[in-house]
């Protein structure tokens, strides 16, 4: 009974090893693009991550099928969410590093543009897993999108690094 149970363990462990191996480099780099810290200093983002992967590991005999990237994904975008829920008292602005493509947007912004555009949730998924109307998430995609595409005078648009320049 002990060796069939770690055996088991061994079993699991090595998935899970295999797993993390293959999407931490993914998931970390979302977790940075979502704080809007700069890659080489993210401890925001890689604490993040590692919760993101200790809940799954955690959870890991229950997937039962589920796709245990998606999990990580859900966790670490509802973690970052309550956690600037609670630190700013809602979606206002955290103080982004100032290096970050994606700097000149709202938390809000940020955790939709990233589900939508890097990792490629649908709206729909996107609005049910935030609690939101898929017309919200639609416009605030949008909304950031043009942040980021035609940014006001004075600031380094994150698509070209270079200012716009004034009326």
């Amino acid at each position: 009974m002990r060796e069939r149970r770690a055996s088991q363990e061994a079993r699991r462990a090595r998935e899970f090893e295999a797993f993390v191996a293959g999407a931490a480099g993914r998931l970390l780099h979302a977790a940075t693009l979502l704080t809007a810290e700069a890659p080489d200093d993210n401890p925001r983002a890689r604490r993040l991550l590692v919760l993101a992967l200790a809940h799954t590991y955690a959870s890991w005999d229950r997937l039962r099928g589920d796709d245990p990237y998606d999990r990580a994904r859900r966790y670490l975008a509802t973690r970052f969410a309550r956690g600037t829920w609670h630190q700013y008292g809602g979606f206002g602005r955290a103080r982004p590093h100032a290096a970050s493509p994606l700097a000149p947007l709202t938390p809000q912004e940020r955790l939709i543009l990233v589900l939508r555009l890097y990792e490629g949730v649908a709206e729909e998924q996107a609005a049910a897993l935030l609690g939101l109307p898929r017309e919200r998430v639609h416009t605030v995609c949008d909304r950031a999108t043009a942040t980021l595409l035609h940014p006001s005078p004075g600031r380094p648009s994150a698509v070209t690094g270079v200012k716009a320049a004034s009326s």
